[in-house]
């Protein structure tokens, strides 16, 4: 199990001390924690102790992530998902989880078993099962799938990647913005688990969409997102939606990846808060 920080024992002891329910955010690749700042202001407003675990390994700000990129190189998704089930183990209540990407993935593995009150999944990466493969996922992975090498190996995107992947619903402007303010290395492997998810049955990017004590899931997809387009959510959807919880899914018109972290972060911010409050 990683080491955990000295900010994550803060925010398990603040949210155990105020009594108040938890929501846990997890971000995906090519971001760090604090890309949920404006989010976890939010619900910590609204009434919920929120709390911001790191990836394993990660640096603590984008200046020491930006000057250490390897601290990114391998990490698995068993590993983030092994240490955010150790966060909530320390945690009085169950918590709401929500997560972006890859914590999207992520936060339907938490769900997965039996960790979640209720779970929010934003343009969520693909799992074993989920069968789409459309040109636009595959062309913003390309910078990491297409050198094998990368697997091993933590990556960066350029800005003009980042424009294709996350920002193609922007100006140029806000996408160099957001480049510059949130944007580090991402790991390899991770990324190519989900990729390859359906070619191995030992992969540890999978979901157990099965189990009753899931609980409320709610994925949320920008409709022009290149990442994680709209076949990809659909096809998590279908999945989750024969599990006997509650499943729902939202689309969100004219955005990309980006759609946590740009100027329109509230509108899917407070479409994930009513989602909690029902359940949560």
């Amino acid at each position: 199990m990683a080491q955990m920080t000295q900010r994550e024992t803060r925010q398990i002891d603040d949210a155990n001390a105020s009594g108040r329910t938890p929501v846990l955010f997890i971000h995906g690749l090519w971001v760090l924690p604090s890309s949920w700042d404006n989010w976890a202001g939010l619900f910590e407003e609204a009434g919920y102790a929120p709390l911001t675990p790191s990836w394993p390994g990660e640096p603590e700000t984008i200046e020491e992530a930006r000057a250490n990129p390897d601290a990114f190189a391998k990490t698995t998704v068993g590993h983030v998902a092994d240490h955010t089930a150790e966060v909530i183990g320390r945690l009085s209540k169950k918590p709401a989880v929500l997560g972006h990407s890859t914590g999207g993935l992520l936060a339907q593995i938490i769900a997965g078993r039996g960790l979640s009150a209720a779970t929010v999944a934003i343009d969520p990466g693909p799992f074993r099962g989920v069968l789409p493969l459309p040109l636009a996922a595959l062309k913003s992975a390309a910078p990491v799938l297409r050198n094998p090498a990368n697997r091993g190996r933590a990556v960066t995107l350029t800005l003009d990647q980042f424009k294709y992947g996350w920002a193609n619903a922007l100006s140029d402007e806000e996408a160099r913005e957001l480049y510059e303010r949130y944007h580090v290395a991402a790991s390899g492997i991770a990324l190519n688990q989900m990729a390859n998810a359906n070619l191995n049955p030992l992969t540890e990017a999978k979901v157990d969409t099965k189990n009753p004590d899931r609980g409320p899931l709610l994925i949320i997809d920008g409709e022009k997102d290149h990442t994680v387009p709209l076949a990809i959510a659909k096809a998590s959807y279908k999945r989750q939606s024969r599990n006997p919880g509650v499943t729902e899914i939202a689309t969100i018109p004219n955005r990309g990846h980006a759609l946590t972290i740009d100027s329109g972060w509230r509108e899917v911010a407070e479409k994930s808060l009513e989602f909690v409050r029902r359940f949560a």
